[in-house]
């Protein structure tokens, strides 16, 4: 997996939430990967008469005040990365 700036950690889960890899931070974490899996379906949950443009989501951004988690669904995987929110006090951005 290619890494971006900051990045100190990713999980590598399949359509089921199994870990596939795993690296930094996220090293064999099952417990992120559970709650990752349990925020993609509450996702998948939303009233579609609610919001009737949405089509499920293409990244979701999870932000806490040192670090972030993206997490991205691509080929039937769910690409999850830890990154810093800055790195020397420059702010980065995904």
């Amino acid at each position: 997996m290619d890494r971006i700036p900051g990045q100190i950690g990713y999980l590598l889960l399949n359509e089921d939430g199994a870990v596939i890899s795993s690296s930094g931070d996220l090293e064999n974490d099952e417990k992120s990967a559970d709650i990752i899996m349990g925020l993609i379906t509450l996702t998948s949950q939303i009233d579609p008469d609610a919001l009737p443009n949405h089509d499920g989501f293409k990244k979701l951004s999870i932000k806490y005040e040192g670090h972030s988690y993206i997490v991205c669904l691509s080929n039937r995987k769910i690409h999850v990365v830890k990154k810093l929110n800055s790195v020397d006090g420059a702010a980065i951005s995904v």
